[in-house]
């Protein structure tokens, strides 16, 4: 029977209402230029897929893997850190593979939360931030997702409000959906924080190698202490665009890894292995597959911010990450699900409204850079149609 009390605490998905209209319009023939769902449409390099290919005709590959993930790939992962971040970690301990870094966190979320517990969790956020600890129990406390001092501000607010003293902390920087990059200073703050209170860290670095700055992302491993305190999840989905792939980890403190591995393996055999030795090929040549992905989101980003602000929509330029975020409007107020409706509507352009992300997204939209620079143009020549006819009506 399914626990209706745990179900009914997962409000209706906001994104679900705007993907039912995008079918239902391409349904009908309409052209719909979709920079909603941050799905890559990019494959992955050719020798991911050959290897994952070879690995596959093998007949003993197709019997279950390991739940953390098998040894060749957790030295990957741990190999794949040192060369980014100088970071040494133990592959035997301080590494988890995941399905995915979605599947990671939410079973991370119920391995360290009991009903009841408080967690903080930035506003805006990636659903699953949230929902994780919601399906897990937990009661969340929002603080701003600027990495700044409002953050530890609201989050040293939280520590005595109703509710109970928070466990853990999230943090996800480049964000998702703000695109916001954190600098040394905020991490090093953010573990004082973390140990002045008991509380564990946890980082969401999907977006590591997609930046387009001089300076890459760092990770929050690379701060003293730090592994102490936290884990960091990354993601096979974005930088080596994988995402159908899931294959995701879960890195740092041995303590709360080993508390991770151990609820996976009560649920899970791990990913398949072919995919699991594919993913150990694609992470030893990191560099080769992230460098071409950077050049081809950087010229999508140019393009959407010069094309849809000439035609009247303003998105201000992404740092890091395959989004931007963008604020509505003015004219169109602050509702962003009514403002991604009107503008799939007037305009064939979906786009994801801000309030799936939370309170603090409202006012504003993601956009990902998930088609390609004439589709980016098109899109931006219908939307400047669209606001044109607006104005010409008032």
């Amino acid at each position: 029977m399914i626990d209706r009390q745990t179900a009914s605490r997962l409000p209706p998905y906001v994104f679900a209402e705007v993907n039912r209209m995008k079918d239902e319009a391409r349904a009908a023939g309409e052209d719909v230029m979709d920079f909603g769902m941050g799905n890559p449409d990019l494959p992955p390099q050719d020798f991911i897929v050959d290897k994952l290919c070879e690995t596959a005709r093998n007949p003993r590959a197709h019997r279950y893997s390991a739940s953390s993930g098998i040894k060749g790939l957790k030295k990957a992962q741990a190999r794949y850190y040192a060369r980014r971040f100088n970071v040494e970690l133990d592959p035997a301990t301080e590494v988890v593979a995941t399905l995915g870094s979605k599947e990671g966190f939410a079973t991370l979320a119920s391995a360290i939360t009991r009903p009841g517990d408080a967690v903080l969790v930035p506003t805006p956020s990636y659903p699953i931030h949230v929902f994780g600890f919601v399906l897990a129990g937990g009661l969340v406390k929002h603080m701003p997702s600027t990495p700044d001092e409002n953050l530890f501000r609201a989050a040293e607010a939280a520590m005595t409000s109703v509710g109970g003293k928070p466990v853990a902390m999230v943090l996800n920087y480049p964000g998702n959906p703000t695109s916001e990059v954190a600098t040394r200073e905020f991490y090093e703050e953010a573990v004082r924080f973390a140990k002045k209170h008991d509380l564990i860290l946890i980082s969401d670095l999907a977006y590591a190698e997609i930046f387009f700055g001089d300076e890459p992302p760092m990770s929050i491993l690379e701060i003293d202490g730090a592994r102490d305190v936290a884990v960091e999840f990354t993601s096979m989905s974005k930088t080596f665009s994988m995402p159908g792939w899931r294959m995701g980890f879960c890195v740092g403190s041995a303590k709360i890894c080993a508390a991770l591995s151990r609820m996976k393996s009560y649920l899970d055999y791990g990913a398949f292995t072919p995919i699991q030795v594919a993913a150990v090929a694609a992470l030893d040549e990191s560099e080769l597959c992230a460098s071409s992905l950077r050049a081809t989101y950087k010229a999508r980003r140019d393009v959407l911010v010069e094309a849809f602000g000439r035609a009247g929509f303003p998105v201000p330029s992404p740092e890091a990450s395959m989004f931007a975020w963008a604020p509505i409007p003015e004219q169109f107020g602050r509702d962003s699900l009514a403002f991604a409706k009107d503008l799939l509507t007037n305009a064939g352009v979906v786009v994801s409204p801000g309030i799936g992300f939370g309170e603090g997204g409202e006012g504003h939209v993601r956009i990902a850079l998930v088609e390609n620079e004439h589709r980016i143009r098109q899109a931006a020549r219908q939307i400047g149609q669209w606001l044109g006819r607006t104005r010409t009506a008032a």
